[in-house]
């Protein structure tokens, strides 16, 4: 079996320490699970939530995406179309609704990546 990259792995939602199994329940298409995780990798059986409260952290992440995420829509409104203050709004607003589960899962995964200490072990 060919290991599967870091990035490949974080940008998929698997597990860092094994790299295989999911660290959400369900697929992003089951838009009403969005935010259900696993608590243990189904595949290694690492926990996937060191601490309570561990996810807290992680809005900071989502903050920064959804920051990156206004700005870029305001740029690209601006630069190519210019509406009303109000269609500003209501623009980057349903913008930001639309994101929220993706913005959800990646922050999450990324602060699990970076600050929840599993190292990666590939099976052999």
């Amino acid at each position: 079996m060919q290991q599967k990259s870091r990035g490949s792995a974080l940008l998929s939602g698997k597990c860092p320490a094994c790299r295989e199994g999911d660290i959400f329940k369900y697929h992003l298409r089951k838009i009403t699970h969005f935010a259900e995780m696993n608590k243990n990798c189904p595949h290694c059986k690492s926990t996937l939530e060191p601490e309570p409260g561990f996810y807290f952290g992680a809005m900071f992440v989502s903050y920064a995406l959804s920051v990156v995420l206004f700005v870029t829509m305001w740029t690209v409104l601006y630069l190519f179309w210019n509406p009303s203050d109000l269609a500003y709004v209501v623009i980057i607003g349903i913008g930001a609704i639309l994101f929220t589960p993706i913005s959800f899962r990646v922050s999450r995964v990324l602060f699990l990546y970076w600050f929840g200490g599993l190292l990666y072990k590939p099976s052999k």
